[in-house]
């Protein structure tokens, strides 16, 4: 018994191999490849380009955290050394008090 479906399948395929292949070498696919290989090296130049500026934006970020940062701990030793004066200066008053 011949299954006419599965034979309808193969032919179906047959013919879609041996056009494809004459479509896909055309010259109007060729130049349709041509332009959409071009479009996505474009578009790959353009994504460089803002991972480039991105970078260099977390960089400038990065560098002002730093920055803010390192001041912030000289500020906090500036009060540490202060305070550190004050209970010196505390500590000698009340020596010089009880030597009084």
């Amino acid at each position: 018994m011949l299954h006419w479906g599965k034979l309808g399948i193969l032919a179906g395929g047959f013919l879609l191999g041996s056009y494809g292949v004459k479509i896909v070498s055309s010259k109007d696919a060729k130049k349709l490849y041509t332009h959409t290989t071009a479009a996505v090296l474009r578009m790959k130049d353009e994504v460089v380009k803002d991972f480039t500026v991105i970078g260099e934006n977390c960089s400038d970020i990065a560098a002002s955290a730093r920055d803010i940062n390192e001041k912030r701990a000289q500020k906090e030793e500036a009060a540490l050394i202060e305070n550190a004066k004050a209970i010196l200066e505390a500590a000698k008053e009340k020596e010089g008090a009880a030597t009084a």
